[in-house]
Formats: C-alpha cells, sequence, structure tokens
C-alpha cells in the first residue's frame, strides 16, 4: 500500500458545485436524520478518488442501502478518518488554526455529541465551509452557533 495525496481543490470543486443542491448519484438523507455527513463524504470522495469496502468499517457508497455507517453518520465518519490504516482517506484531529481547504469541521454540543459536518472551503481571511441539510456555500464559520467543534485534517489517501 502506498500514500497519495488528497486533492483538496477537487474536494472544495465538487462542495462548491453541489452546496446548493443535490447530486443524482447519491441518496438525498435529508428526510432521514440530515445529508451533511453524506455530503461531506461525496467531498471527500471527489478528492480521494478512493473508497474503503471493508464492512461495517470502511467508507462507501453504492447506494441507500449498500454504504458504510461512517459515509452518512458523524462520529462514524470521525472514527474511520482518525482510525484508517487501510485503504481510503486517513486524517487526524488539528487545532483551528492548522485546518486546510477540504478538510472537515464537525460541529457539537456540549452535551449530545456531535452533529454537523461542513467541509472547509476557505481558511484566509476566516474559515469559509459548504454544507447540506442547513444548505451553505462558503458560509463564515463564525456564523453557526455550536458549543464545540472539531478539526479533521485529511492527511492522505492511501491505495494499492
Amino acid at each position: 500500500m502506498r500514500k497519495v495525496a488528497y486533492n483538496r481543490g477537487d474536494a472544495v470543486a465538487y462542495a462548491r458545485k453541489w452546496a446548493l443542491k443535490r447530486n443524482p448519484a447519491f441518496y438525498d438523507f435529508e428526510s432521514i436524520g440530515g445529508d451533511c455527513t453524506n455530503f461531506a463524504s461525496q467531498s471527500i470522495y471527489a478528492g480521494a478518488r478512493v473508497m474503503n469496502f471493508t464492512p461495517v468499517l470502511g467508507w462507501y457508497y453504492r447506494s441507500l442501502s449498500d454504504r458504510s455507517p461512517s459515509w452518512s453518520g458523524v462520529e462514524y465518519l470521525y472514527n474511520f478518518l482518525v482510525n484508517n490504516r487501510s485503504v481510503g482517506p486517513f486524517g487526524h484531529e488539528v487545532s483551528q488554526d492548522r485546518v486546510e481547504i477540504g478538510d472537515i469541521v464537525q460541529l457539537g454540543k456540549l452535551r449530545g455529541g456531535f452533529y454537523h459536518s461542513p467541509i472547509i472551503t476557505a481558511v484566509k481571511p476566516e474559515i469559509l465551509v459548504a454544507a447540506h441539510t442547513f444548505d451553505a456555500l462558503d458560509r463564515p464559520l463564525d456564523t453557526y452557533i455550536y458549543d464545540t467543534a472539531r478539526f479533521i485534517h485529511i492527511e492522505a489517501i492511501r491505495v494499492w
């Protein structure tokens, strides 16, 4: 297995293209809990170009009924990205001042965990994000109301 670069430009271009509409190649989870992490995964995939088809613990989407929990679940995506030692994207939590475009920020409550997964589209002069559920394109992060945030820096992609 070898590491290849995550294409941050492709991830952000995808996020900007689809932030205010839905890609028909993917199910829209809006009516069944929210579409934010599904959209974040789509954007990451645009920059990674590889999925991890490991049952249950991988990160993949074939259809609504054939996908990993990490594709559309906030906590599951976090756990996949920071613990992945196999094929696909991987990363680690960083401080806000170390994020780059194409990284993910997850917003949370003090009690109740994390609930939203926007993708970072700009970092200077301020952090801007794109998201689904509450559709947003280049929305300033500081306009959200949240108790805590964690920033997931996507380091690279593992491929065979």
